[in-house]
């Protein structure tokens, strides 16, 4: 990709005419070329460019593409150190401050560069940073199969490639992409081996806390299998982890009475935590079960009387289960539950297979309930998903489940 500068003039002549231009603007730099050749001249131009950045953008942009035209002649060895210097320049440049044009600035510097020159890890690492400032990462690549790609066309190392996962993630969480980051956060926990899980205690604790957080993360498991969560095994946070995985509400409920002071430093709120157990105990129930009483809904859920045919009633419209209720003999029957077909049916975590199947149909059916027989079978393996915060909305009046969203 070429790069537009001032006019179509000699190096050396640019040189010169960018120091006049950026001298003139009162930046102490001298308007002679150095002795040292391009590379110097443009170390120097550089650490005297803040002067310019204070003008039209127009203006900003054509200085600081001539700039960039001059970079990318430069041979590859002498880039690292000048690229880097102006990148710090534009993230750090009038904070908060002309975002869009620091940020189109950088991508024009991104898009000139060889794909594969390392030196992009650097210059994509600040169009992270500032778009996160003005909430646009929505403007920057951040798709996991493309992050993946340029890891290894850079060939980074172990600690510029959890740099990078990290500061992704981060921009992602800020711009509220839960989803998205969720991801993310299991790539770069996924990347650790045994050697060096314990340098990731922090992204674990972290990882582990958005997800049972987030009101519309049901499906945990996955977690549970990366090395550095194993490596919290024993802690309480892993404990309460694992509440979340398999255990019922009742776990839950002991959990917390015996760690309130440990649920409430973690930013945790207990009553969507109630919730969310609730809804997830009720699955476990109807995997187990065909008819469960009304007598064991009251005792496994903790509800009275008068909330179980509502309850019911709620978790039937997420679509998750079909269900009636008997109301003669006091029971609910389950007609439907959305079972991956390829999951072993006696496994530690077939509870966290049926919602994974569940919500996956949630999504997809509309309208009221079929005859479960005709319903096709589900072929997606079991992998994250979630509902959204609307749809909880919707489906969810009952004062506990309300909490989700």
């Amino acid at each position: 990709m070429s790069v537009p500068a001032f006019i179509d003039i000699t190096e050396e002549d640019q040189a010169s005419e960018l120091r006049a231009y950026i001298k003139a603007k009162g930046a102490e730099i001298s308007e002679e070329n150095s002795e040292g050749g391009l590379h110097v001249d443009l170390a120097q131009i550089i650490e005297a460019c803040d002067v310019c950045l204070k003008d039209d953008d127009k203006e900003v942009e054509s200085v600081m593409n001539s700039i960039v035209s001059l970079l990318l002649i430069l041979e590859t060895e002498k880039q690292e150190t000048l690229i880097e210097s102006l990148c710090e320049k534009l993230v750090k440049s009038r904070e908060g401050e002309r975002p869009s044009l620091r940020m189109q600035l950088l991508s024009n510097l991104f898009h000139g560069m060889d794909e594969t020159a390392p030196v992009r890890y650097t210059v994509y690492c600040s169009l992270i940073k500032v778009a996160t400032t003005c909430n646009a990462i929505a403007f920057i690549p951040t798709d996991l199969d493309q992050v993946r790609k340029w890891i290894t066309d850079w060939n980074l190392n172990t600690e510029k490639k959890h740099t990078l996962l990290r500061l992704v993630y981060e921009a992602l969480v800020e711009c509220k992409k839960s989803e998205a980051a969720a991801k993310v956060m299991v790539e770069l926990l996924g990347s650790y081996t045994e050697d060096n899980a314990s340098q990731a205690r922090v992204d674990a604790h972290r990882c582990i806390v958005r997800a049972l957080k987030d009101p519309n993360t049901f499906l945990l498991d996955h977690l549970l299998a990366l090395k550095p969560v194993r490596f919290l095994e024993g802690e309480l946070l892993h404990d309460l982890l694992t509440i979340f995985v398999s255990a019922k509400l009742a776990a839950y409920v002991k959990f917390y009475q015996s760690n309130k002071d440990f649920i409430d430093s973690l930013g945790l709120n207990h009553e969507q935590n109630m919730a969310k157990m609730c809804l997830l105990t009720f699955m476990g129930m109807a995997v187990e079960f065909k008819e469960i009483s009304f007598d064991t809904m009251q005792q496994e859920l903790q509800l009275e009387e008068d909330q179980v045919e509502a309850f019911v009633i709620d978790a039937v419209r997420t679509k998750m289960v079909y269900c009636k209720i008997d109301q003669t003999q006091r029971k609910v029957i389950v007609r439907c539950l959305h079972l991956c077909p390829h999951q072993p049916q006696h496994t530690p975590h077939l509870r966290q297979a049926a919602v994974a199947a569940a919500l996956r149909q949630s999504q997809l059916l509309e309208g009221q309930f079929g005859n479960c027989e005709d319903q096709p079978p589900d072929p997606v393996p079991l992998c994250l998903r979630s509902l959204s915060k609307t749809h909880f909305k919707k489906t969810f009046p009952f004062p506990l489940l309300n909490s989700l969203g």
